[in-house]
């Protein structure tokens, strides 16, 4: 399937920013189950700095904000085609040991409410199963509901809430397997609606490695393993280590942001 994708990120100040620096991870790369056949990256408003791979061999870009402006615009976009691997990305390994994958962090650390769901899960031998289950039992107990979280929404809080975002499914969902000593991490990336183009955020699911397999998706939000309608941006630890755009900002001062994603194919 061939993926026509349009990110845009416009960020208004209403005073002008004394300094900001931004990491971008906005560039998806050719890995098993899709290719990039073209991509292009456009920013207003600030200068690159740095262009580099990171521990997790995610794209980056280091970009810093031109001073006293009050606009930031950031606008990707580009074609990548895509097939169906059932969620399975394989033997796919960068710098960082998958031993890394196990640990919490503030985002994901369990408590009691992650510890019981941990717990409720069959007892099985097959760890694929196990994630299978995982991803099916959260989808039924946490809702799909915009704006009840945020950004620094614990898994544990997202949990008790029983509702969120697909941010708040993915923290459950790594936190819970790391429990069981599976490495998992957070996937940002990109996901083609059926009954929409336009989108206001990308979207993010998890990826479990299962001996055997390597690294395999599953999103805990759609309850599905991802497929040719799924595109990979980047992977962290947790939200924070894999955004699209994260940074720093000094100055007074409110921004506002506005996201437009269409994904077509």
């Amino acid at each position: 399937m061939l993926l026509n994708i349009q990110h845009n990120s416009r960020y208004r100040y209403d005073t002008p920013v004394h300094y900001s620096v931004l990491r971008l991870r906005m560039h998806p790369q050719s890995s098993p189950g899709q290719k990039v056949i073209d991509w292009a990256l456009k920013i207003e408003g600030a200068t690159q700095e740095a262009n580099y791979r990171d521990g997790y061999g995610n794209r980056t870009m280091l970009i810093r904000l031109d001073r006293d402006i009050e606009e930031l615009v950031i606008r990707a976009e580009g074609q990548v085609e895509t097939e169906d691997r059932t969620g399975v990305l394989g033997k796919v390994y960068n710098f960082m040991p998958i031993w890394l994958y196990e640990r919490e962090t503030d985002l994901t650390k369990p408590g009691e409410s992650i510890r019981e769901l941990a717990a409720s899960l069959p007892a099985k031998t097959d760890k694929l199963a196990i994630m299978h289950e995982l991803m099916a039992l959260l989808h039924q107990k946490m809702a799909y509901t915009p704006g009840t979280t945020n950004i620094n929404t614990t898994a544990e809080e997202a949990l008790l809430n029983g509702s969120g975002v697909c941010q708040d499914h993915t923290h459950v969902f790594i936190s819970t397997a790391r429990l069981l000593n599976i490495p998992a991490r957070y996937v940002s990336g990109y996901l083609m609606l059926n009954n929409t183009i336009e989108q206001t955020a990308s979207h993010a699911w998890a990826e479990a490695h299962i001996e055997g397999l390597g690294w395999v998706g599953f999103d805990a939000a759609n309850d599905i393993c991802p497929n040719e309608t799924y595109v990979r941006l980047a992977c962290g630890l947790d939200y924070r280590e894999a955004a699209p755009v994260s940074g720093i900002r000094f100055g007074p001062g409110i921004e506002s942001l506005a996201v437009e994603v269409n994904v077509e194919q």
